[in-house]
């Protein structure tokens, strides 16, 4: 019989009415594993079991959370090697970027382990004599949280992390695609001491257990990052139950370069950005925004840089591009390659599906020129490795296009000059900006999160998450 790997609900590992194969994208002949697929009546006993769990683990000492957190830390630091490897099978992405989540992922626990210790309110003088004032951080009770399949590991670390070390009971809810490494992150919980009931696992389809965890009145908040559609479905739910929600719904994030900028500085800030990590990650360098005099020299200069560009099975050592995550992802990339050159746009380079001698959901990365901001390919999200080139005059008209998206999550600029990278830090409409460096890569001890519809909500990471995690108590005492 098929081993099924099941659902942590309560302590307990349950195997579910079905499973579903995990494919390999740079093999679609190797099966992964098998993993149980709940329904809505496992997500509302994973809610029952959160519910249950979370006063006692409420009121456990910051010792006792700071312990586990970082026994789970290190677990996943030591095993880096052998989770990112799991991770790079399963999600596509090579094995150095696998393995380098992975430990970004324990770097997170370690991080919230520390800040379980530090917990910290105010005492604040009263305008009435002899009162006094407290103010404190509880924890926001069950907390539902729905992750992508771009970041199988450092996304869910980010949230389960914070909430866990705030007091907080959880249920998670993973992408479907990447069910391996969320298993393994539930069982290292769960052998870091974790009490039953206080983090939960339940695998399964968005639209019957993620819809389940919708619904459900003993959910009281919910961090959500994936689609803009799904982030607004989310949203909705969440206002009904006047809920606290928290949505990082991706980009269509700029890099200007302007003409003092370092070009081989450029060329290496977009390659990286638009196209490592197969351009999948909500932070990528998607629109390249160059201006006239540098403009050649730019697009020559990535086109050269691409050539090297291997694509390949993501465990081999030569790779640096690996498969997109599956087949419906590859064909929405390659339609939106031929949207571009229907409205007017020229393929310079890459965008098309290659075979590399496994069955497997490979591309060449693709770099598009001669596109205007109204584009499709510079208003819609792509997710893949796919990046739209738009020339402009000067630096003015630079912001005024970088600024012109629906989107505000990250923005870079690439130029030598002081006085315009402190004007476009300031003007770009954009939760994180970045001067000479990728768009693509955030420190975890920084807030991450941004603007318009790119984000809702309080910030991820470091110790803004505390905002999210926690509510305040206000507290007036006379002796």
């Amino acid at each position: 019989m098929t081993d099924v790997k099941g659902m942590l609900i309560a302590g307990e590992w349950r195997s579910g009415g079905r499973s579903s194969p995990n494919v390999n994208p740079s093999d679609t002949n190797e099966i992964i594993g098998h993993y149980a697929q709940g329904d809505a009546d496992d997500m509302r006993d994973a809610i029952e079991a959160a519910c249950a769990a979370q006063p006692r683990w409420g009121e456990t000492t910051p010792q006792a959370r700071h312990d586990i957190l970082a026994q789970a830390g290190n677990e996943i630091l030591n095993r880096s090697d052998e989770l990112g490897e799991l991770l790079a099978r399963e999600e596509g992405k090579t094995r150095r970027e696998a393995v380098a989540e992975t430990r970004r992922a324990g770097q997170i626990f370690l991080y919230f382990a520390g800040e379980a210790l530090r917990i910290s309110g105010e005492k604040l003088a009263s305008l009435r004599p002899g009162v006094e004032v407290d103010v404190t951080r509880e924890p926001v009770g069950v907390v539902g949280i729905i992750t992508p399949w771009n970041y199988p590991m450092a996304i869910p670390a980010w949230k389960v992390a914070p909430a866990l070390c705030y007091g907080n009971a959880v249920v998670m809810k993973p992408a479907e695609l990447v069910p391996g490494s969320a298993w393994m992150l539930a069982d290292i919980l769960q052998r870091a001491g974790l009490p039953d009931g206080v983090f939960n696992l339940v695998m399964g389809a968005g639209s019957i257990v993620g819809a389940a965890m919708l619904e459900d009145p003993r959910i009281d908040a919910i961090s959500f990052t994936g689609s803009q559609a799904t982030g607004a479905r989310v949203a909705a739910a969440c206002a009904k139950h006047m809920r606290r929600v928290q949505l990082e719904m991706g980009g269509k994030n700029p890099l200007v370069v302007l003409d003092d900028a370092d070009i081989d500085q450029a060329i290496d800030c977009a390659i990286d950005g638009a196209f490592f990590s197969t351009g999948q990650r909500c932070t990528a360098s998607s629109r390249l925004i160059v201006t006239e005099s540098v403009h050649s020299r730019f697009v020559e200069g990535c086109l050269e840089r691409m050539r090297g560009l291997k694509v390949g099975h993501a465990l081999d050592n030569d790779t640096t591009i690996g498969p997109v995550v599956d087949q419906q992802q590859l064909a929405n990339n390659l339609r939106y390659i031929e949207t571009a050159r229907g409205e007017g746009g020229s393929i310079r380079g890459g965008g098309e599906r290659v075979e590399c001698g496994r069955p497997g959901f490979y591309m060449t990365p693709a770099l598009v020129t001669d596109t205007s901001p109204q584009m499709t390919i510079n208003r819609e999200e792509v997710f893949g490795p796919v990046a739209s080139v738009m020339r402009v005059r000067d630096y003015e008209e630079a912001l005024y296009v970088a600024n012109d998206t629906q989107f505000g999550l990250c923005a870079g600029i690439c130029t030598t000059s002081l006085k315009y990278a402190s004007h476009f830090r300031r003007s770009v409409r954009a939760g994180m900006v970045m001067v000479n460096l990728p768009t693509a890569g955030v420190d975890y001890h920084v807030p991450f999160g941004g603007t318009k519809a790119s984000s809702m909500g309080p910030r991820e990471q470091g110790r803004h998450a505390a905002e999210f995690y926690t509510v305040l108590k206000t507290a007036y005492v006379e002796p």
